[in-house]
């Protein structure tokens, strides 16, 4: 029989293998954290090394700049959503109103209500100081995500759904509350009273069917 600790120099690298494959997560969950918390300009790249546990070497070995640190954080948790967003109106069937509702609602699920959300205004807030990652984030995020409701739009007007409207404004319509209750999530809500919250989930609800009624191509009679 071997003695019971022979077993465990086997096990170790894989253990460190894990550990490593891990890190990248890691140092992006601990820079969203920070990123949210402080904003851009005010987070170090040493407290994000810090937050995850490992040296600030150890970090650039994956993210070789904060800059590229913060792009690996919007692509995670931003990006993402608008391409599962592209994948639900490929394979969606049913009404375009059902499906403009269910795309504001999952946009809600899997990003409004995240601590990602904060990303939306930190990029507001910063974006003048830093140019370039806001051509970036336009690049990554606000253009995908404007072609992706423009599509359902035009899905709605060419199945006979929807009435012709002027799309550019109608896409931004449709996306401006969103954007609103994001940065009511991470600026007022915290401090305002019972009275004055909004319920994210009705809000939207109640936007999606307001937009759906206004784009509903009347019956001829």
């Amino acid at each position: 029989m071997s003695h019971p600790l022979s077993v465990v120099p086997a096990s170790e690298p894989h253990k460190r293998e894990r550990r490593k494959e891990a890190r990248p997560g890691e140092l992006l969950e601990a820079a969203l954290d920070l990123f949210v918390e402080k904003g851009y300009a005010a987070t170090r790249a040493e407290e994000v090394a810090v937050r995850a546990g490992v040296s600030k070497g150890t970090l650039f070995l994956y993210f070789p700049s904060k800059e590229e640190l913060f792009k690996a954080v919007v692509r995670e948790n931003l990006a993402r959503t608008v391409s599962e967003g592209a994948s639900a109106l490929e394979g969606f069937d049913g009404p375009t109103g059902d499906l403009l509702t269910h795309l504001m609602q999952q946009w809600w699920a899997r990003y409004g209500a995240t601590k990602a959300s904060g990303i939306s205004k930190l990029i507001i807030s910063e974006a003048s100081n830093f140019p370039e990652l806001a051509r970036f984030y336009q690049d990554e995020v606000v253009t995908p995500g404007t072609d992706l409701v423009r599509r359902v739009l035009q899905r709605g007007i060419d199945r006979g759904e929807f009435r012709d409207v002027d799309m550019h404004h109608t896409v931004h319509a449709v996306m401006a509350p969103l954007i609103f209750l994001v940065m009511w999530k991470h600026s007022l809500a915290p401090c305002c009273g019972a009275a004055n919250t909004i319920d994210p989930e009705k809000f939207i609800a109640q936007h999606a069917d307001l937009m759906v009624r206004g784009l509903l191509k009347e019956k001829e009679a």
